[in-house]
């Protein structure tokens, strides 16, 4: 059986941890190294950590605040936010990143998504995918930290990515996040079947039955920031309650 994931999201803005809904009205929520660490105690499998200023503000993801995370951590850590090209994933990847997640950038010039996993292999290479609902049944690509909608259609985007050499897919619900409505369902359900890499549901939860629901819909593994900076819950708490539900988790 297929061991499912639990992974912290840390949004980052000028080194603090922030929160806020549909990546509006942030407020500051803590350290990303003191909550990382943290999360690793709790048995997190994993930690993103996500620059949400770097592609507005037009610069690369500080690399300081990777290192810092890092230097607590023994699990895997994703960092993104800003990466416009292979030698701002070399940075990341120099300071303690695993993998390198690229959104903005990678909707407008697809061909780095072919650069970055032909450099460093597609199971370092995440595709960050922000989905809205365009209101036809479906759901189009929101870039430059949910403030600029493109042309793109979320789920034929989703299978392009793949075809290019990501190896993983960050899909979060604009529409959901920090609402605590759930995940997206339908957009996770659609998005797994089109491709065959592993895809983390992102965006609204707000209790461990929603990790179930997404996991059930096709999800590899759940994402979350604010249930969890809020002491909402506890990873430990998420996993124990999965296992209950037989899905398979690392205890």
């Amino acid at each position: 059986m297929l061991t499912r994931r639990v992974i912290p999201c840390l949004d980052c803005r000028d080194g603090r941890v922030v929160k806020g809904v549909r990546f509006a009205d942030l407020r500051d929520v803590g350290s990303p190294s003191e909550l990382a660490t943290a999360y690793q105690s709790q048995g997190a499998d994993e930690i993103v950590l996500l620059d949400v200023a770097a592609t507005v503000e037009a610069r690369a993801h500080q690399a300081d605040t990777v290192r810092a995370v890092r230097e607590g951590l023994s699990i895997p850590l994703t960092v993104g936010g800003g990466v416009r090209s292979l030698k701002d994933a070399a940075r990341l990847l120099e300071a303690g990143a695993d993998k390198v997640a690229v959104n903005s950038a990678a909707a407008a010039q697809p061909e780095i998504i072919d650069a970055l996993s032909a450099e460093f292999g597609a199971q370092c290479t995440v595709l960050s995918v922000d989905a809205a609902d365009d209101g036809r049944g479906g759901w189009r690509v929101v870039v430059r930290s949910g403030k600029e909608p493109t042309a793109r259609e979320a789920i034929a985007w989703v299978r392009e990515g793949v075809e290019r050499g990501a190896g993983e897919i960050l899909l979060t619900s604009l529409d959901r996040d920090g609402t605590r409505a759930g995940y997206d369902l339908m957009l996770v359900r659609q998005a797994a079947r089109v491709v065959n890499v592993p895809v983390i549901a992102s965006g609204g939860a707000a209790s461990a039955i929603h990790f179930f629901e997404a996991l059930e819909a096709g999800a590899d593994a759940v994402l979350a920031a604010g249930l969890f900076h809020e002491g909402a819950t506890t990873v430990g708490d998420v996993k124990g309650y999965l296992s209950s539900r037989g899905i398979e988790v690392r205890r």
